[in-house]
C-alpha cells in the first residue's frame, strides 16, 4: 500500500498495481490497514499534511503491537500484534464529504491479539472511544500529542542546530564485516589482516571470515592495498558498544564505510556526544539514547543502530600533521550563549550541561513523546549559576562514562576459582551476583546496576554475552568492575542532576 495525499496505490489479488484517486471526486471514502509508523514518524510529515488537505474526516484506530518499540498496554499488560510482524498496525478511514476543514479522530486498541480481533470486529465509528486530534505544523502528528508542550519544546535548540559546523548529522561508521574488521585486541586486528593476506583466493578468504559483499568491497583491491600498509600504525581503538571499546585497522579495506566527515575527528583527542535521532527505534521503554565516546563510533553502538555522532571539536583532516582544533558549535548558538550568560563557556562545559539535561529523569519524562520521534532539543537555564551546576554534574558523568574519572564503589569483585570462560551470563538477585559460569561470578552487583540500559542495551549483560566462549582477561575483569561502579555512579548522579534540573526550570511546562 502506498499513500500520497488523495491517491492510494495497492496490489490486487492478482498482484497488479491499482490506483484509487480521491481528489477528482466530490465525495468518497477509503479504508486501509497499514503499519502505524506513518502516524508519527517525522519522515511522513509531508504525507500527513497532504492527507489533511485531501480529506475532511480522518478516523484512525491504532492497534499498536509494535515489538520494535516494546509497546505495552496502559495497564502494564502484554500488547500483541494482530499479525505475525514486529511493526505496529493501524486501521485508517479517510472520508471526503465536502465539509470545511478536517476532523481527525483517534482511538486505541491494546492487549492480546484475540481481544483486538473481537474489539475491531464489534467496533464502529459510533461506538469507539474517539479522541479528537488537532494536527499542526511542523509535524502534523496523527497520534495524541501535547500541542502546547510541543510549541515550547520546538522552540528549544536541537542537537544538530547546536553542533551544526559538522554538517548534516551522520551515524557511526560501518565496517560491513565485523567478523573481519572488529577485534578485542590490537594485535588480533593485525593478525586477522595477515590471515586475510595469506588467503589463496576470495573463496578461501570467505571461509576464514564473513566478508563484505563485492558491490561495496573488492577482494583483489583489498589484498593489494593492505599488503603495502604498516598495520601497526593503523591500529585504531573504536567505540563499539556502551562501555565496550574494540580494535580495528583504520583503512577502507577493513572498515569499509568510515564516514570520515565525523569519524575522522575522533582519531585525535576529542569527545563526542552520541544521541539517537529516533529513540523509539532502539526499542527502549524509556529514553536512554544518549552516551559519549572518545574514539570513532560503530554504527550499531545503540541497539538496532540509529545513533548520531557530534564531536565537540573539529580538526583539519587535510593537514599532514594534526592541526589546531576548532569548536563544533554553531555561530548563532555561540552568540546566544555568550550573550545570555555574559560568559564564554568552553565546549566541555557546554557538553556537560547538555549531557546533564539529557540524563535528567524529569526532562526525559516530560518530553518523552518528542524524544521518541526526532533529535533531542535542549533547554538552557536562565541563570548562569544553574548552568554551572548542571554543567559540573554533567561533565562528571561524561568522565565516568569514559572511565577517565569516577568514584570507585567496590562493586563487581571477581569471585571463584576456574578458567574464567564466559559460558552463559546469569544474574542472581538473592546473591547480587553475575555468574559467567557455574563457579565464577562478579559480586556485589545491585539489581539496578545489572538492569541499567544505554541505547537499548542492558550494559553488563551485553558486555559479557559478547564474550561468550572467551576467557576473560585480567583487564576485562577489572573493566567489568569499573563499569559496574560507573553505572552505580550514574544512577546516583541522575538523582542529583534531576534536582538541579528542577531547580533550573521550576516553571517550565
Amino acid at each position: 500500500m502506498k499513500m500520497d495525499g488523495g491517491e492510494f496505490e495497492y496490489r490486487d489479488a492478482n498482484g497488479n498495481i491499482q490506483s484509487i484517486k480521491i481528489e477528482g471526486v466530490e465525495r468518497g471514502a477509503v479504508a486501509v490497514i497499514t503499519n502505524h509508523s506513518w502516524l508519527d514518524n517525522p519522515t511522513f510529515r509531508g504525507m500527513r499534511k497532504s492527507l489533511l488537505n485531501s480529506f475532511d474526516q480522518i478516523y484512525i484506530l491504532d492497534l499498536h503491537g509494535n515489538a520494535n518499540k516494546k509497546e505495552a498496554a496502559p495497564d502494564g499488560g502484554e500488547d500483541q500484534n494482530v499479525f505475525d510482524i514486529e511493526q505496529g498496525v493501524s486501521i485508517a478511514v479517510f472520508v471526503k464529504s465536502g465539509q470545511e476543514g478536517c476532523l481527525v479522530q483517534h482511538a486505541d486498541l491494546w492487549g492480546k491479539r484475540l481481544s483486538k480481533y473481537v474489539g475491531a470486529a464489534n467496533a464502529s465509528l459510533g461506538t469507539l472511544k474517539w479522541q479528537k486530534l488537532e494536527p499542526a505544523e511542523p509535524d502534523y502528528m496523527l497520534v495524541p500529542y501535547d500541542l502546547a508542550r510541543a510549541r515550547i519544546y520546538l522552540g528549544l535548540y536541537s542537537i544538530p542546530e547546536i553542533f551544526s559546523p559538522i554538517g548534516d548529522p551522520v551515524p557511526g561508521f560501518a565496517t560491513q564485516h565485523d567478523d573481519f574488521a572488529v577485534s578485542f585486541l590490537g594485535e588480533e586486528a593485525i593478525a586477522k589482516v595477515h590471515s586475510f593476506l595469506e588467503s589463496a583466493s576470495e573463496s578461501d578468504a570467505r571461509k576464514k571470515f564473513t566478508l563484505c559483499a563485492q558491490a561495496q568491497w573488492n577482494y583483489q583491491k583489498a589484498k593489494a592495498e593492505l599488503s603495502r600498509l604498516n598495520l601497526t600504525l593503523l591500529q585504531q581503538q573504536i567505540t563499539y558498544r556502551p562501555f565496550d571499546n574494540r580494535w580495528t585497522i583504520w583503512d577502507r579495506n577493513v572498515a569499509v564505510h568510515r564516514r570520515l566527515r565525523v569519524s575522522g575527528h575522533l582519531v585525535a583527542e576529542n569527545t563526542a556526544l552520541i544521541v539517537a535521532k529516533n529513540a523509539s527505534a532502539i526499542g527502549s521503554k524509556t529514553y536512554d539514547g544518549v552516551s559519549v565516546g572518545a574514539k570513532p563510533v560503530e554504527l550499531n553502538y545503540f541497539r538496532r543502530g540509529g545513533e548520531y555522532i557530534f564531536p565537540i571539536y573539529l580538526y583539519d583532516q587535510s593537514a599532514a600533521e594534526p592541526a589546531a582544533k576548532t569548536e563544533n558549535l554553531s555561530p548563532a548558538f555561540r552568540t546566544f550563549l555568550d550573550a545570555h550568560y555574559d560568559h564564554h563557556y568552553s565546549p566541555e562545559e557546554i557538553l556537560g550541561c547538555i549531557y546533564a539535561v539529557l540524563h535528567a529523569p524529569t526532562y526525559r519524562s516530560k518530553y518523552a513523546e518528542f524524544l521518541r520521534i526526532d533529535f533531542p532539543r535542549i533547554p538552557f537555564p536562565e541563570k548562569s549559576a544553574d548552568f554551572d551546576a548542571l554543567s559540573k554534574l554533567g561533565w562528571d558523568l561524561v568522565q565516568a562514562h569514559l572511565l577517565k574519572k569516577l568514584p570507585r564503589k567496590g562493586l563487581a569483585d571477581f569471585k571463584g576459582k576456574g578458567d574464567r570462560i564466559v559460558l552463559k551470563p546469569r544474574y542472581s538477585p538473592q546473591e547480587q551476583s553475575v555468574f559467567i559460569n557455574p563457579d565464577q561470578s562478579f559480586r556485589p552487583v545491585p539489581q539496578e546496576v545489572w538492569d541499567f540500559h544505554i541505547g537499548g542495551y542492558q550494559v553488563l549483560d551485553k558486555y559479557l554475552k559478547s564474550r561468550k566462549g572467551r576467557e576473560l582477561s585480567l583487564d576485562e575483569i577489572t573493566h567489568v568492575a569499573a563499569v559496574a561502579d560507573s553505572l552505580a555512579f550514574t544512577i546516583d548522579q541522575m538523582g542529583k542532576i534531576d534536582a538541579a534540573y528542577r531547580a533550573a526550570f521550576p516553571d517550565m511546562d
